[in-house]
């Protein structure tokens, strides 16, 4: 970066400083930052420099690591990434749908969404649930986690632009969502029924335990693993497949891959694997 675009900046950020940011995010919550995010990095972090009304990124993260106290988690919400949608991947939701009815017997039925970012990933798991079993009560319960407050808190309100919903159906649109109006016009929001099914909480995918119960049969950890570096991967891995049921199966993003993790799981579809068979004693 040239000097002149840093004097142009409203506070000093130098190569240090966005070492530290890096090595203060991959402890906090394993993120892997590369040299291209700089400006995001810069960006972000700026408007925490406001609202505190310090001049420096040394003194921010100097601050931070005196005594970061609940700015910890605002640092880390501000660098973590949420792009999500309704029925991402839809190929996921469709077996996922053919997993629910394979399991009718079950008294109930377990899921997982491990990054929940804004709530349309576990939404869209309890629309397919609801969808299997016709009915807006299925015998489904479904955690969803994510290291960022700020997403869950949206996703604990369920309510969304119209857009977002663009692309489902219309009869999806009316038996899932309430329109808003008045001062809610261009909203939506997700029908109580499914709130019912879905307990939000926070969760750091790098802490030594999750205290999340189980075992559930299908656990979405989708486009989150790209943020971690290979040994992070494992790790989170060895700790996730502990929550899985025998027969349970995980979901993975379309650009994760887990050949280095053979041991752990093992590929059994389409961006889906299934714990790997343990040796015998």
């Amino acid at each position: 970066m040239s000097t002149n675009a840093t004097n142009e900046r409203d506070f000093a950020f130098n190569d240090r400083d966005f070492r530290r940011v890096c090595e203060l995010i991959h402890a906090r919550v394993g993120i892997a930052l590369a040299p291209a995010k700089r400006d995001m990095v810069y960006g972000r972090l700026s408007r925490r420099l406001r609202a505190l009304g310090l001049q420096s990124f040394k003194d921010y993260l100097d601050q931070l690591e005196q005594d970061g106290g609940e700015e910890w988690q605002a640092f880390t919400n501000a660098l973590t990434t949420n792009l999500t949608s309704f029925f991402r991947e839809p190929h996921h939701f469709d077996k996922l749908r053919e997993e629910l009815k394979q399991r009718r017997h079950q008294p109930s039925i377990h899921l997982w969404s491990c990054a929940a970012s804004t709530g349309e990933e576990p939404y869209s798991m309890a629309i397919t649930a609801c969808e299997a079993f016709g009915t807006l009560t299925p015998p489904v319960r479904i955690l969803a986690t994510d290291v960022d407050t700020q997403v869950l808190a949206t996703a604990g309100r369920g309510v969304y632009a119209l857009e977002r919903i663009d692309g489902l159906s219309l009869e999806m649109k009316r038996r899932y969502f309430q329109r808003g109006s008045g001062p809610n016009e261009g909203k939506c929001r997700v029908v109580p029924a499914l709130q019912a099914l879905i307990e939000f909480r926070p969760l750091n995918l790098l802490a030594k335990r999750y205290d999340v119960g189980g075992p559930f049969d299908a656990l979405f950890c989708r486009n989150v693993m790209i943020y971690f570096d290979k040994p992070t991967q494992r790790a989170i891995l060895s700790r996730l497949v502990e929550h899985m049921s025998d027969d349970g199966l995980l979901y993975t993003g379309h650009s994760e891959n887990y050949l280095h993790a053979a041991d752990l799981i093992q590929p059994c579809g389409r961006t889906l694997y299934r714990r790997a068979r343990r040796s015998a004693p």
